[in-house]
């Protein structure tokens, strides 16, 4: 399993008033189980449910707030 960290300051403020990050295929894969954690203050992980669009090449997460934490994918 492969992954990619990120931190609150990755995340672009939505027309919507909500955050999120944008990965291309290339970067992630196409057809990737994805699983997207956030990290706590102590430094452990949690699973959380966002929604993952796809548009193009391009795979965007949206959280309503910025917040660090990771994506896992196989």
């Amino acid at each position: 399993m492969a992954k990619i960290d990120f931190k609150k300051e990755d995340f672009v403020k939505t027309q919507n008033d909500g955050y999120q990050l944008e990965y291309t295929k290339s970067e992630i894969g196409e057809g990737s189980n994805l699983t997207i954690e956030k990290k706590n203050e102590d430094g452990t992980y949690t699973v959380i449910q966002v929604p993952i669009r796809r548009f193009k090449e391009s795979i965007f997460i949206a959280v309503d707030e910025a917040i660090d934490g990771r994506i896992i994918f196989e």
